[in-house]
């Protein structure tokens, strides 16, 4: 593209896209020697290593280019030592029209590697502490309570809140990088000890005594034979991550468990 254009600020585009617009500026170090580098944007990242973005967006220092650009291309800006390494601005992320495209810059040394951007996530989903739900279920698990076979049993989350059900949102950072993720429950499978497993969507209904003997609309299960039967709500918690140009899922089961017993009515009225 010629020679580098100065800006008013110092600062000096070094590579340009396409469609002729810069895409990388490079402010001239005070001293050549202290592996300073391009950048775009103000934010510094791992070890010192510019973070670059474009449009908003991260791009990714994938290495040294290769081959080597001769010296007299301007990214070099005259120097004579480091190299000229590559940062990739990921598809779709560019902007409307470009697809993914790559930034050649200067450095001294070798620019040191983003973390990974998936383990970052994991540490957000452990800082968030996740819980298993709390079972609220008819009949109640407590001495006494009995339930009937052939009448309906109804389950729901007790009290769900943000570490038991969701959405709970967490940001883990590592050198100037960060990775925000998101969890939720997608749904709640209740193992009825009976060898049925009831699949809810939704966190189900609280029962209450004016309902009756009426059915759960959204999560319930009937007993055919009398015992006693241990209950586990396993929660399917969904987490959604995104950062450093890239995103993801994430998927983690957690189980609680209670005890029901379950008698036949002749037994009961005698």
């Amino acid at each position: 593209m010629g020679a580098p254009v100065a800006t008013a600020e110092g600062a000096t585009c070094v590579s340009y896209n396409l469609f002729g617009v810069c895409t990388l500026w490079a402010e001239s170090p005070a001293d050549p020697g202290d592996g300073g580098g391009s950048r775009s944007g103000s934010n510094d990242g791992p070890n010192g290593v510019p973070i670059m973005q474009i449009e908003g967006h991260y791009c990714m220092p994938t290495g040294l280019a290769d081959p080597q650009p001769p010296q007299s291309e301007a990214v070099w800006e005259g120097r004579t030592d480091g190299a000229i390494y590559v940062c990739e601005v990921p598809a779709g992320r560019g902007g409307m029209f470009v697809v993914g495209y790559l930034i050649s810059y200067w450095s001294l040394t070798a620019p040191a590697a983003p973390p990974d951007p998936e383990t970052l996530a994991q540490q957000a989903v452990a800082s968030m502490e996740l819980q298993a739900v709390r079972i609220g279920i008819v009949p109640e698990a407590q001495p006494g309570s009995v339930g009937l076979v052939g009448m309906p049993n109804w389950m729901w989350v007790s009290a769900p809140d943000a570490p038991t059900f969701g959405p709970i949102t967490r940001t883990a950072s590592a050198g100037g990088w960060s990775v925000s993720a998101t969890a939720q429950v997608a749904s709640v499978s209740w193992d009825m000890g009976d060898g049925r497993v009831v699949t809810c969507a939704g966190s189900g209904t609280p029962y209450e005594a004016s309902y009756g003997a009426a059915s759960s609309p959204d999560c319930g299960h009937t007993y055919t034979r009398q015992g006693d039967y241990t209950v586990r709500a396993t929660s399917h918690w969904v987490v959604t991550w995104s950062g450093i140009g890239q995103a993801g899922t994430i998927s983690l089961d957690l189980t609680q468990a209670t005890d029901v017993t379950i008698g036949e009515a002749q037994v009961l009225t005698q």
